[in-house]
């Protein structure tokens, strides 16, 4: 028996004694002079980010909801006026129309292709190196260089698609020219130049995919497609995410094939809320800073909503080995 009062020791009272490590972690505390480092190491990036992201993005909001001079300086306060005559207008609204085709027009094409390209290039053939090459060169080139290589190519007289289309006996098409075929024509020139590096993306994860992964279904019978689909494909989900989002953020925000090819036209087919702020604000000698602005918050809401959607919707897809 024992008695009242004496303190008992054993297995019960060690059971409830807590384990080292479930112990709360502290918090680092950093000295005075660690901060102070830590500070200075983060000012030359913040000021680039006030300078250069910041400040432009409170000063096109708030010229937004003012009048400006020809100058860009804010005068009178409208309100939301500016943003009730952009969704008014059935020209704006159709430049909001048009931003959207274009995306859709590249950002899938350039995905498939890419891809493909990617999983043909991983043939293990003599001079597969060269071919990998090749199919990476337009990542190399410029928007303004590549505009102007299919500027000659687009060119109803001396063009070559025309040329090759009078070899079958079909007559010129006004690739440029024509409200029904500017668009495609203009997304065309983009997905070439977008694909040397989405084939340069998704080859480099397809060589991250273990090699025992595919050799084990193989051997348990599994055929190419199989393959394809119940390996590959999960497991390039992430590069294929990722290129989705960073293709469509550029595509939203093509500037140099429209300015150099179509200037916008024929009769706005071509013009994108990117190009739409720069004939309101700097075009021609247009000093419209106000609708400009609203154009440029009304692309910065599309990205972000667009972008919003993808990682809630795909993100929950995507599988991270």
């Amino acid at each position: 028996m024992t008695a009242v009062g004496t303190t008992t020791t054993g297995p019960a009272s060690a059971a409830v004694a807590p384990e080292p490590g479930l112990q709360p972690r502290r918090r680092p505390h950093y000295r005075p002079a660690e901060i102070a480092v830590a500070a200075a190491f983060l000012v030359p990036s913040t000021i680039v980010f006030v300078l250069f992201v910041f400040y432009p993005l409170v000063r096109t909001v708030w010229l937004s909801v003012h009048g400006s001079d020809i100058f860009g300086n804010a005068t009178d306060f409208v309100g939301l006026d500016r943003y009730a005559d952009f969704f008014g207008d059935p020209k704006l609204r159709n430049v909001l129309l048009v931003t959207v085709l274009f995306a859709v027009c590249t950002v899938l094409p350039t995905l498939v292709l890419g891809l493909g390209l990617a999983l043909a290039l991983q043939s293990k053939v003599r001079g597969i190196g060269f071919f990998r090459t090749l199919m990476a060169t337009p990542f190399a080139f410029s928007a303004a260089s590549a505009a102007v290589v299919f500027d000659v190519f687009y060119s109803p007289s001396i063009g070559v698609f025309n040329g090759l289309l009078s070899e079958f006996g079909v007559s010129g098409i006004d690739w440029l020219t024509d409200p029904d075929t500017a668009l495609p024509s203009l997304a065309a020139v983009s997905v070439w130049r977008d694909l040397g590096y989405a084939v340069l993306v998704f080859s480099a994860g397809l060589q991250a995919i273990p090699e025992e992964y595919l050799e084990a279904a193989r051997l348990d019978g599994a055929g190419r497609w199989r393959v394809l689909t119940g390996i590959v494909l999960p497991l390039l989900t992430p590069t294929i995410f990722f290129m989705l989002v960073v293709s469509t953020i550029a595509s939203l925000q093509t500037f140099g094939e429209i300015n150099i090819l179509t200037g916008g036209g024929p009769d706005g087919a071509t013009t994108t809320l990117v190009y739409g702020l720069y004939k309101s604000a700097f075009a021609f000698g247009a000093s419209d800073y106000g609708l400009a602005s609203v154009q440029g918050v009304v692309l910065l809401l599309l990205v972000t909503a667009i972008t919003a959607i993808q990682f809630r919707v795909l993100q929950r897809k995507v599988f991270y080995s």
